[in-house]
């Protein structure tokens, strides 16, 4: 199977394009049109995980984090970032990150840790905002259904849990075909009278291209009447972090016992205690101090999160535990996420869970 195939088929499940904008995800090196061997999935593709993927026979890696984040000017082998890269090309071994997209995805990441503390009623910490647009077209009602249907493909009308999602009113369309015009029916310079129907769906801003074109090949129109609305709606089942509850309350010092174990934790960095049962628990993986106001917005009675600065903790203001549990460990869980999602995906040839130590920080106890 080529590299761009095995990629379609992942991005299926991961939308790319969901990613933050400073991001720097999808396909960082390697060749679309190689044939991939075998996948080996990782947390960060390092050196020593692509003397993983060589003796495993893997030429594509997938990795959380991208190894090439903020640009290379040259590949010389001075830093661990070149020294990866280089290895890999002269492997002819691919590397794709998911990072922020899988950040942003309802079943990713973050979702990962709230499945492994037993969290119900999952919403999303913070959702995307302006990125939902609504486009309402005009078709001869004839070809109503056929446009619809071509919208829904191509992605438009999925809310949440719901798909194929539109709204319809019929109307009467007027238009006069003027010179140069091949109109699909009436005749030039004589104003036509048409039963129209009014479709509108919503879609997400990134799939744009593809739903419009869509439109405008099943429209039978010449010119396409139709408007694209910017929405100010947040969208609910997109964004950073996640929050949800415990079925029963439990005691701060109880609860980080639990996520301790839960966790394999050597240790946790917390807030001052407020004596208060925690019952509802906010998450955002990785460096995630931006998520502390929102957590506390949507009463979470604890915020599990890494990289917390000395300042930072002074947020919770006697209204939530803040727990900073590391950078690496809370993410721990994407690998074993990411091998399911492919092994799902692809059963024509071996998919890996890279076996390496990444995590750069280290613990004296």
């Amino acid at each position: 199977m080529k590299l761009r195939t095995v990629i379609s088929k992942i991005e299926e499940r991961i939308k790319i394009s969901q990613a933050e904008d400073f991001d720097n995800v999808g396909l960082l090196c390697g060749s679309w049109d190689r044939d991939v061997s075998g996948i080996l999935v990782c947390h960060d593709a390092l050196e020593n995980v692509v003397d993983e993927a060589i003796r495993k026979n893997c030429n594509l890696i997938v990795c959380f984090h991208p190894i090439i984040f903020s640009g290379l000017k040259s590949l010389t082998g001075k830093n661990y970032v070149e020294k990866a890269v280089i290895k890999a090309i002269e492997n002819k071994i691919a590397i794709y990150a998911v990072h922020t997209a899988f950040d942003n995805d309802f079943f990713g990441v973050n979702r990962g840790i709230c499945d492994q503390l037993g969290l119900t009623n999952l919403k999303i910490l913070q959702p995307k905002k302006n990125n939902l647009k609504q486009l309402t077209v005009f078709v001869p009602k004839e070809y109503s259904g056929k446009v619809r249907e071509a919208l829904f493909n191509a992605g438009a009308g999925n809310i949440g849990f719901y798909d194929e999602c539109s709204f319809t009113i019929n109307g009467n369309g007027t238009f006069r075909p003027i010179q140069g015009s091949n109109p699909f029916s009436g005749q030039q310079d004589i104003r036509e009278n048409t039963d129209e129907d009014m479709v509108s769906v919503i879609f997400e801003d990134y799939k744009q291209g593809q739903i419009v074109n869509a439109m405008k090949t099943a429209h039978p129109y010449e010119e396409v009447a139709h408007q694209i609305y910017s929405l100010d709606n947040t969208n609910q089942y997109s964004g950073l972090g996640m929050y949800g509850d415990f079925e029963e309350p439990m005691e701060e010092v109880d609860f980080l016992k639990f996520v301790k174990e839960k966790f394999g934790l050597e240790m946790i960095r917390h807030s001052d205690f407020n004596n208060k049962k925690i019952k509802r628990v906010g998450v955002l993986v990785g460096s995630g101090a931006s998520g502390i106001r929102s957590a506390i917005s949507k009463k979470c009675d604890a915020y599990i999160t890494g990289d917390v600065k000395y300042h930072d903790f002074f947020l919770a203001e006697s209204k939530m535990l803040i727990c900073d549990i590391g950078h690496f460990e809370s993410e721990q869980f994407v690998t074993q996420q990411l091998f399911e999602i492919l092994s799902q995906k692809f059963s024509t040839f071996a998919i890996s869970k890279s076996i390496e130590k990444t995590n750069p920080v280290n613990y004296f106890i």
